[in-house]
């Protein structure tokens, strides 16, 4: 990331007229490109480093939090806050109310992981609002991606995941996502905290290389802070466990609705936790879309050539 950190000239709360109020801020230069950071996780919320990314002379950046994480109210870390209203149409219909709210026409979208997924839905809810879309660490949420984050994965982080497994305490036949949305919605404050801390321990491993011993102090340091590590593990099993509430290789067999738009897909070839398939299945049917695969990267704009290309798309489309 090559540009400097910006503080934003505006930012403000919406509200979304069911009872949620998302938080959103715009950097960058007042007159120039707008595009919208979709951040992942989901859960995660879109933290200043995400300004880095863009020209600042160049973009108008809208960045906001998603329902539930970051200064979005009310939060999922809170128990009381329920998640019936947290689905991929409601992120949606939030990021369209959005745009009208800013008055922008149409705008790049750029997201990563999570953000890849809701990124890619709302371009195919909303093609002709898109005037781009940079998407790296590529998924699109569905029932086999999650079994192999969940369980799959296990073959690179044995040990790991048998403590991940043994946290959840799954019953017969109960897939390991489901198994943590229970204890997570658990009236114990002592279950529901453990649980969060194993989910976020396995999140903060199975980003991480092939051969990771298990992580014993969260190397994230918003996974060691409890409301943060709640409110992320409370929204992606809830998440993940709905398969995003989209229908089998929905996003793919969409993906024609995006002929003409400009886009790039970014994948590590190494990505054990987005590994390169979706967006492979993608990028095939898109036409106009590149598809950049970074041989040995992992997951996310640090490693080694994802966020270089990322910046290059970002570049690029800036000068458009």
């Amino acid at each position: 990331m090559t540009y400097p950190e910006t503080a934003p000239y505006e930012h403000g709360m919406l509200e979304t007229g069911d009872g949620d109020r998302i938080y959103w801020e715009v950097c960058g230069n007042p007159d120039g490109k707008p595009a919208v950071v979709v951040h992942g996780g989901p859960g995660s919320g879109a933290g200043p480093s995400w300004r880095r990314s863009f020209d600042p002379a160049r973009y108008r950046v809208v960045l906001f939090d998603q329902r539930g994480c970051g200064r979005s109210k009310p939060s999922a870390g809170e128990v009381e806050t329920g998640l019936a209203a947290n689905t991929t149409h409601h992120l949606i219909t939030d990021m369209e109310q959005l745009r009208k709210h800013l008055g922008i026409v149409n705008w790049l979208v750029f997201g990563g992981s999570w953000g890849a997924t809701l990124g890619m839905a709302y371009a195919q809810a909303h093609p002709d609002r898109v005037a781009e879309l940079v998407l790296f660490s590529v998924t699109t949420a569905s029932r086999a991606e999650v079994d192999w984050i969940t369980e799959g994965v296990r073959v690179y982080f044995p040990e790991a995941w048998a403590a991940f497994r043994e946290a959840a305490r799954p019953r017969a036949g109960e897939r390991l996502v489901d198994a943590y949305a229970r204890l997570l919605a658990d009236p114990d404050p002592a279950v529901r905290e453990e649980a969060a801390r194993a989910w976020c321990r396995w999140e903060d491993t199975h980003v991480r290389a092939p051969g990771t011993p298990l992580v014993e102090d969260f190397g994230d340091a918003e996974y060691a802070d409890p409301v943060f590590r709640m409110a992320f593990a409370r929204i992606v099993t809830h998440c993940w466990r709905h398969a995003a509430w989209l229908k089998d290789g929905q996003l793919r067999d969409g993906v024609s609705k995006l002929a003409g738009i400009p886009g790039v897909l970014i994948t590590g070839g190494q990505d054990l936790s987005s590994p390169p398939d979706p967006a492979r299945a993608l990028a095939a049917g898109w036409p106009g879309c590149e598809l950049v695969v970074i041989e040995g990267a992992g997951h996310g704009l640090g490693h080694l050539g994802v966020g270089e290309a990322a910046q290059a798309a970002l570049d690029r489309f800036a000068r458009d």
